[in-house]
């Protein structure tokens, strides 16, 4: 269970802070009263939840924690450790990332060096810090060599990738490790205050995503402009959860890695429930029961490859941390497609994000 005096005045760094999961670890962040430095670059052209929630305003509430904005590049290891010398962190979450498996085919060796490179660089950043610090380094789902298998994939399966985004977060995966291996204990070469653990979250879905190229932001904007939605592969399956279940799932995980360490240092799934494994074709029909209109298929055999099958076990999150997911998919589409419909006449995006995350942190259903 989170616990909001653990949150209230420290010091957390967030990476890839403009972008769409890291602005809602952030709002959530900002409402636990901690105190947060943001590192990541600039919102993409076009339409952004950060610009729209107005983060750095947001914080006037007294309850409210704060932000320091730093736009900058992981790439950069000389700015990367400034930031990180000036905000001398107690929590760092990584989700900065090129987070988009059909740009990768565009710019692939821009994915592995943000996606690989850029982790490092944040690691050997934070390798001089004299504290105690909990690292929760965020990947995906598609780190596991996908044998199209109709059951989830467990934390010591092996890893691997077809497109360079998911080999460059597996390839992140393995140098994460070796990191904490070479680098965390008591030898000579090591440090002590680091305890680094990686988080394997499932397809994310929510209010404010705007990415190019996912179902749920091409699917809203179609809506919204009154045309068909364009769906390339409707029976891919994959694990569909709110946002706001992985992001809880990461805070829990570095509660858990500030108390015990090592202990909980290493790779943690974070997905949803079984019936939450459905196929593109479902969650638009799901979708279009909240917004009614038309979809079509898009199907091209001359695209680039994505997995087919996809689904996660989520056992050690469970036993270990005392994680589950709350909401079921129906809750889940039905909270996302809200979250568009109310923006779109005309709702403040900041307050439809406070009430998904009051309803979200508030009694189980």
């Amino acid at each position: 269970m989170l616990e909001a005096s653990f949150w209230r005045g420290r010091r957390v760094l967030i990476t890839g802070h403009t972008g769409f999961k890291g602005s809602w670890l952030t709002l959530w962040l900002l409402s636990l009263g901690a105190e947060l430095w943001g590192y990541a670059l600039a919102p993409e052209p076009g339409r952004a939840l950060s610009t729209d929630l107005g983060l750095d305003q947001a914080t006037g509430n007294a309850n409210w924690g704060h932000l320091q904005h730093h736009l900058g590049d992981v790439r950069d290891l000389e700015d990367l450790s400034r930031c990180v010398q000036d905000a001398q962190p107690e929590v760092v979450l990584h989700l900065a990332a090129q987070p988009l498996v059909r740009r990768s085919y565009r710019d692939p060796l821009g994915t592995w060096a943000t996606n690989v490179q850029g982790s490092l660089h944040l690691l050997a950043a934070l390798k001089p810090l004299q504290h105690p610090c909990a690292v929760v380094m965020v990947t995906t789902d598609k780190v596991y060599a996908n044998h199209e298998w109709d059951y989830g994939y467990r934390e010591e399966d092996r890893l691997g990738g077809h497109d360079p985004y998911s080999a460059s977060k597996a390839a992140a995966e393995l140098a994460i490790a070796s990191w904490r291996s070479s680098f965390c204990g008591s030898g000579d070469h090591q440090t002590t205050h680091l305890a680094i653990a990686t988080a394997r979250a499932g397809n994310v879905i929510g209010g404010g995503d705007w990415a190019e190229d996912r179902i749920v932001p091409d699917a809203m904007r179609s809506l919204a402009a009154g045309q068909s939605i364009p769906v390339r592969q409707p029976q891919a399956t994959r694990p569909w959860q709110h946002v706001l279940e992985p992001l809880g799932g990461y805070l829990l995980l570095a509660q858990k890695l500030a108390a015990g360490g090592g202990a909980f240092a290493s790779a943690f799934n974070f997905g949803p429930s079984l019936e939450a494994n459905r196929s593109v074709r479902e969650l638009v029909e799901a979708a279009l029961a909240h917004w009614p209109g038309s979809w079509q298929d898009l199907s091209d055999l001359t695209a680039p490859h994505e997995a087919g099958r996809l689904h996660l076990q989520i056992d050690k999150a469970h036993h270990q941390l005392g994680w589950r997911p709350r909401w079921p998919f129906a809750v889940t589409v039905e909270r996302t497609v809200a979250w568009y419909r109310a923006v779109q006449d005309g709702a403040s995006p900041l307050e439809c994000c406070l009430q998904d995350l009051e309803a979200y942190t508030g009694p189980s259903l």
